[in-house]
């Protein structure tokens, strides 16, 4: 094997350096170190990730139920006072119908069973279906189609 090159705190060796980082690149390191003789080398390469690119999944998102845009944010609470908000369970987006060109699940007034489908929450690219706790009826629908949700945050109200 051929001598290597030799680098002392006096005489620096820049093909040394180059050594140290053509080893960088044939053994996918991103830093190596080095001490002989008081001579304390370390080369390292700054590892830069490609940019990456996000674009929006567009969504169909329907006109705001009657109901939101009528009812000021003032009145929710008389609202919830007629009956029971069925919360949100996790952050995601709301979908009030199961395609963009069907109907929604329920609308202000219908009459609804316990367990029936009211809405569905898309968490992590799952569809979740959020189902009504009780049967009654549809007061008061808070969210629009396509809006993001909270964990917790009120949904709809059934009396």
């Amino acid at each position: 094997m051929a001598s290597s090159p030799k680098a002392t705190a006096d005489t620096f060796d820049a093909r040394l350096v180059r050594k140290l980082a053509d080893i960088l690149t044939d053994t996918g390191l991103s830093e190596i170190e080095i001490e002989h003789e008081g001579l304390k080398i370390r080369v390292a390469k700054t590892l830069t990730a490609a940019p990456v690119t996000y674009a929006a999944q567009p969504v169909a998102t329907a006109p705001a139920p009657a109901a939101l845009a009528a009812a000021p944010a003032a009145e929710a609470a008389p609202a919830a006072a007629r009956g029971d908000a069925v919360k949100s369970p996790m952050v995601g987006t709301i979908y009030l119908q199961p395609q963009p060109e069907s109907p929604a699940f329920v609308k202000v007034g219908d009459t609804v069973a316990a367990g029936q489908t009211l809405m569905i929450v898309e968490a992590m690219k799952t569809m979740n279906p959020i189902p009504s706790p009780k049967a009654g009826k549809v007061i008061e629908i808070l969210v629009a189609d396509g809006q993001p949700v909270e964990f917790g945050e009120p949904l709809i109200v059934i009396g």
